[in-house]
């Protein structure tokens, strides 16, 4: 026996234990308990799977995005740091839910400084500086937009009184007034940023936190960045090793149990764990596919891309895309018109719903002959002798194979 044959009769034996109890038929109450429950099972071992894999170390637990703004992405200097810092606090006061993040698991690089952010995070008063700076930095620079407007209006109204001579003097007396007082308002709003600025710098946390910045070396920052590509690079590997150790003892016992229950035949059980196997499977399945799909488009597509780009043939790669769209089509138009809706399958269907076998027009009942297109819809069995569908894998009087 071929492959092809192998797998036909081991699928034939899968469908068989998911669909009939003691070759019969399953009822509609029972095919919607074991449905509910194939849902439920699936649910929980989703849920379960999401449990047991948080507990493994991601890139953003060991080198969470601040450590990434703080240490790679910016240099922070005396001028630009309290901004930047006033935004990652602001952010975090603000967050209607906040993030927990692993801080046992942090790079040695991120955790000193991650640690004194994080203290200056739930410092309510200093919450509370960093709040009111960036109100007044908004305000300021709202200000600072609305007296250049008035500026250019202002000096297109001085002109156009010069050519005049008195007319329209009265409103460019109007705008000096209006600059001149959002300018003092202006000049109010940088005072108290000021202050908040020397009151921000004189605390603790924020000088030791300058000092912690100022002794990170570009050595630091390189290793920084070398560790996070690696953990990018094995992190999919490691989480379906994880999903892994929580799903295959899971598929094992229904597999066992599944086994059993066909040996000693036992009518439901087999139904149910048939049931239970498939559903295992179904996360195995998707985790390994998502783990390629980490690992392969994200990574070395990108890389292919690339190449393309350098050598200037990204064209070939939409015809790639056409050539996988035009295949996938074809298998799915094979799928369907040979395998689900085949003429095998459109016999058998006329058949059980009395229809001509041949052209499917709905049949009187004992009739031997379709009275639309004339074909004779009996023939004698090989074996007995006695009439059969011409059609009908077994012979419906002995129920040996034609």
């Amino acid at each position: 026996m071929n492959m092809t044959a192998k797998f036909k009769n081991a699928f034939s034996r899968v469908r068989s234990n998911l669909t009939s109890l003691d070759s019969q038929p399953l009822s509609k109450a029972a095919l919607v308990i074991i449905l509910f429950l194939d849902i439920f099972i699936l649910t929980a071992i989703f849920n379960g799977l999401d449990d047991h894999t948080r507990q493994l170390t991601s890139p953003d637990d060991r080198i969470p995005h601040t450590c990434r703004e703080i240490v790679i992405n910016s240099r922070w200097n005396a001028t630009n740091r309290i901004d930047k810092l006033s935004q990652i606090v602001v952010s975090h006061s603000t967050r209607y839910y906040p993030v927990e993040e692993k801080k046992k698991d942090r790079h040695p690089v991120c955790a000193p400084c991650l640690d004194l952010v994080d203290q200056i995070k739930n410092d309510k008063a200093l919450t509370a500086s960093f709040e009111d700076r960036v109100k007044f930095v908004q305000e300021a620079r709202d200000l600072q937009r609305e007296i250049g407007n008035l500026k250019g209006a202002y000096d297109t109204s001085l002109l156009e009184t010069i050519a005049k001579q008195k007319q329209g003097q009265a409103h460019v007396q109007a705008l000096q007034k209006d600059i001149r007082k959002k300018t003092e308002t202006l000049n109010t709003l940088q005072g108290q940023v000021v202050a908040l600025d020397q009151r921000i710098n004189g605390n603790g946390k924020i000088k030791l936190l300058w000092e912690r910045l100022q002794g990170l070396s570009d050595k630091d920052r390189d290793t920084l960045k070398a560790d996070l590509r690696t953990m990018y690079f094995w992190h999919p590997v490691k989480r379906l090793g994880m999903q892994m150790i929580f799903l295959l003892p899971l598929f094992a016992v229904f597999y066992v149990w599944n086994n059993a229950s066909i040996k000693l035949n036992r009518g439901i059980q087999t139904l149910v764990s048939s049931h239970l196997l498939v559903v295992s499977f179904i996360p195995i399945f998707f985790k390994i596919i998502e783990t390629v799909y980490d690992i392969i488009p994200k990574k070395l597509l990108k890389k292919l891309m690339d190449l393309l780009e350098s050598l200037k043939l990204v064209a070939v790669w939409h015809y790639l895309v056409i050539a996988v769209a035009v295949a996938a089509a074809l298998f799915l138009i094979y799928i369907f018109q040979k395998k689900l809706f085949s003429r095998e399958k459109l016999i058998e269907r006329r058949i059980t719903k009395g229809q001509c076998q041949e052209c499917g027009k709905q049949l009187p009942a004992g009739a031997a002959a379709c009275l639309f297109c004339g074909f004779a819809q009996l023939r004698s069995c090989n074996s007995c002798g006695r009439p059969t569908q011409v059609y009908g894998k077994y012979c419906r009087e002995c129920g040996k194979g034609q």
